[in-house]
């Protein structure tokens, strides 16, 4: 079997929140995307229950692209512990926690509210009921918090 870049992560020396550089891939054309693990809750301590993690997706997807050019996808980790953020071209750990940071600032926000949640209508979503933005903010805030690390084994805060 192929080898996964993330089942070789050390899940047990990380310390969330943090933003990680998983890799740079070059296609055959010459774009480069670039993979993040944008790590929200500490692996094996807790999980961000379904509807908070499905309300942050939706949300984080179109604040990310408020505040930079070239996201490709910011999909949920099965494991609920934060997200892969997928980008076009070379950008740094820095450049995308602070973009992050922006981001859940402006979710945790009492002014956020249902009607800023992208795609939460039965013919937007797979799941539309699964939903919850309380539960979303909620995290928001606690990550906002313990603040957001450019360095998965180092807390180097933002």
């Amino acid at each position: 079997m192929a080898e996964v870049e993330s089942f070789q992560l050390d899940h047990t020396k990380v310390l969330a929140p943090y933003v990680r550089l998983i890799g740079s891939e070059t296609g055959p054309k010459g774009d480069i995307i670039t993979n993040f693990d944008v790590r929200f809750v500490q692996p094996n301590a807790n999980v961000i229950g379904m509807a908070a993690l499905h309300t942050i997706e939706h949300s984080m997807a179109s604040l990310i692209r408020d505040r930079i050019d070239g996201m490709i996808d910011f999909s949920p980790f099965g494991c609920q512990t934060g997200f892969h953020m997928i980008m076009w071209g070379e950008h740094s750990t820095e450049e995308i926690a602070v973009v992050i940071k922006s981001s859940l600032e402006e979710l945790a926000s009492p002014e956020f509210g249902w009607d800023n949640v992208p795609g939460v209508a039965e013919k937007e979503c797979g799941n539309y009921k699964n939903h919850s933005l309380f539960g979303a903010q909620e995290w928001a805030k606690k990550i906002l918090a313990e603040g957001i690390s450019t360095n998965p084994f180092e807390r180097k805060v933002i």
